[in-house]
Parts: structure tokens; sequence; C-alpha cells
């Protein structure tokens, strides 16, 4: 089975646990209006790869991974399920560490012969990098033109089968940054056993340059990045409401999310 890649990193330090061999997949129903990797929505294009042959690619240096592993993002690496399953059953053999990077958008409960795939990749799956655009369904859906229904129902599920989470979500000015939606987004992840680091990613305008170069209009054209004081604190009110939902399940005692 062959994959298709945009590209690889040898030393992501961003991207889960660890040092990390960090794998781009090509192919995203997501429009995300701050995406920086416009260059992976398009399933076509990059390079055929089979899961052996990037294995290879994790050897090389395998000694500077001890602590990290192998991540697989995007794209969204869920529209390459078997793929990734594959590739993530080559490296649980070598007890390598598998984190998957990803929107949940192609998640579907209603759809048995999918949920058998999600299955058979949650069992080689160590940690969930779920990235979580907006909590408000019709705020998710004019930000990145998906729905956000089975996105939500993918953090239960990873919590049904007991895989590790991390929660990312991008902090916009004038985007995602509005007080009542964060607080209702941590109320919403407080509830999950699973729920590993909550990780309040400031947003900026890197990615702004392959937009001139593919021709793609930019939609947050003169959103100014998000500063770092304003993004910690933020970030807090995330945290409040994850508090509050395990304050109330009882769960507080046990939070660890809150503290990363």
């Amino acid at each position: 089975m062959k994959g298709r890649i945009h590209s690889t990193e040898s030393f992501g330090s961003v991207d889960g646990p660890g040092i990390r061999f960090v794998v781009f997949v090509k192919g995203c129903p997501m429009r995300c209006a701050y995406c920086h990797n416009p260059d992976t929505w398009e399933a076509t294009g990059g390079t055929e790869m089979t899961p052996e042959e990037l294995m290879e690619m994790y050897d090389r240096n395998k000694s500077f991974y001890t602590k990290g592993g192998i991540t697989v993002t995007g794209g969204e690496p869920l529209m390459q399920i078997d793929f990734v399953t594959e590739l993530f059953a080559l490296a649980k053999k070598k007890n390598v560490h598998t984190c998957l990077d990803t929107s949940g958008i192609a998640f579907n409960p209603d759809n048995p012969e999918l949920m058998k795939k999600f299955d058979a990749l949650m069992e080689v799956t160590d940690l969930v990098m779920l990235d979580i655009k907006h909590i408000d369904p019709e705020k998710h859906l004019d930000l990145v033109k998906q729905p956000n229904t089975n996105i939500l129902k993918f953090a239960a599920y990873l919590d049904e089968k007991n895989v590790d989470m991390w929660i990312r979500h991008v902090v916009v000015p004038g985007w995602t940054d509005d007080d009542k939606y964060l607080y209702e987004l941590g109320y919403f992840i407080g509830q999950f056993k699973n729920l590993k680091a909550l990780d309040a990613l400031p947003y900026h305008t890197m990615g702004k340059k392959k937009y001139d170069e593919l021709g793609i209009p930019y939609r947050l054209e003169g959103v100014p990045q998000m500063e770092q004081k304003a993004l910690l604190e933020k970030k807090q009110v995330i945290i409040n409401g994850i508090k509050k939902r395990r304050e109330e399940l009882g769960m507080l005692k046990k939070d660890t999310a809150s503290n990363n």
C-alpha cells in the first residue's frame, strides 16, 4: 500500500511528546481560514510512499526518537486511514510511539464499515492530537467550511477507546478568541478522562505567502497575530471551563490536563 505524502520532517519538536519523525500527508476537506498548509488540501500530487519506506526513514535517526516517535499530520491523515493504520502497525511492532494529528473531520459513527477502520487504527495509536477549531456549530462552519458535529463525537469516541488525547485550539483574534466559546470548549473537553494536555496555539501569518503563491484569497487579511500575553489569558479561560466540568463530575482531583 502507498500513501500520498506531502513531505516529512526528521526532527519535529511540536508534534507530540519528544523529538519526532513527522509525516505530512496530502488531502484535506477542511478549508480553515488560518490554515498554513493550503498546499496539502488537494489529494493529488506529492510523493507516493509505502509504510516500509517511511519506517526506513525513521530508522535512520531512531537514536534521536527514544523519547519521541512518529507523528502523522497533514493535510488530514484520516483521509488515508488505511495507509496510516498500516504505518502505525509497523511502528508498533518496533515499539515506536504513534501520534495522530487530526481535525477528526472524517469520523462518522453512522458508517459501520468506516468504524471498523477507526477501531483498527485506534488499536495502534498511542496519542491523538485533536484540533477543535471552534465549539460553536455555526461559527465552526464559517471558519472551516465543515460541520463540527462528528468532530465532537470523535472526542467522545477517543475517550471510550481510552486513547490519550491532546486538544489543540488555534486562537485567532476576532474569530476564535471569544471568552464565551473558549469556556464552552473547556467545559466540553473537561468531561473526558483521556484528556492529557491542552495546547492553545497563537494565530500567525507565516502561511500567507503560500496563499499568494497558489493564487488563493487569504480570508484573514489584516487580522493581527495573537500576542503571547493575550494567548495565556485565553488559555486560562479554557482551563476554567475544564475545571468547572471536572468539579461537577467529581474529577477535579484527577485532573492533569489543566497544568499542561
